[in-house]
């Protein structure tokens, strides 16, 4: 049986899971989360009440956090491309920039998005206005730890771009990443380069219209 993914094309998490899976060419059914398939919304919200996704179902074992999702594919369906080093330094620096790229880049655009659906006790434009804040310190510290690197932890592709390409993705439309910060944009085109975001990005562009603070006509 293929390994199952919950989750929706348009999701940064989700599009995170599948740079990993595409990266490897892993099979696996993408199982989407939406009103035009009640049944997979059912089966996702019996084995993860949560409600967050993407959620993986390989037989009886189901997982969540893509983090973890990434390291399990590694673990029980390992391809020609390993995204955590087997050096165990490596690898601590791999999951550093990860989480760097989930908490400081992706959560504010979260932050920012939860305010123009109404989902949080903060207005549009103030919600925006402490995203870009945030975004705008974690592209200076980014800019510098990027310096002369190909991906964001050395010479290659790693669970940290997994996490890197959705967030910056959506960072940038959230709020821009300027001129002042070279290194940063030129990363974010080689991820958009990258044939495994290259197809999420694809899939996902039929659904820009749902991006509550406006998609932008480029990428």
């Amino acid at each position: 049986m293929p390994l199952a993914l919950y989750g929706h094309p348009f999701s940064s998490y989700t599009q995170k899971a599948l740079i990993a899976l595409y990266e490897n060419g892993t099979p696996f059914e993408l199982r989407c989360i939406g009103p035009d398939a009640p049944q997979h919304s059912a089966e996702w919200l019996q084995r993860w009440p949560l409600g967050k996704f993407p959620l993986l179902v390989d037989g009886d074992r189901a997982l969540v956090e893509t983090s973890i999702l990434i390291e399990y594919l590694q673990l029980a369906h390992p391809g020609p491309v390993r995204l955590l080093p087997a050096d165990p330094m490596a690898a601590l620096d791999v999951r550093f920039l990860d989480r760097f790229f989930d908490l400081h880049v992706m959560d504010p655009v979260q932050f920012a998005v939860a305010s123009a659906l109404g989902r949080v006790p903060v207005e549009r434009e103030e919600g925006l206005a402490l995203a870009s804040e945030r975004l705008e310190r974690a592209y200076a510290w980014l800019e510098g730890r990027l310096a002369g690197q190909t991906w964001a932890a050395g010479v290659d592709f790693t669970l940290a771009d997994c996490a890197a390409a959705p967030s910056l993705f959506y960072a940038d439309w959230t709020h821009r990443i300027s001129e002042a910060h070279p290194g940063l944009r030129t990363y974010r085109a080689r991820l958009l380069a990258r044939p495994s975001f290259a197809r999420a990005v694809e899939e996902a562009r039929p659904f820009r219209h749902l991006f509550p603070l406006g998609a932008p006509d480029r990428d």
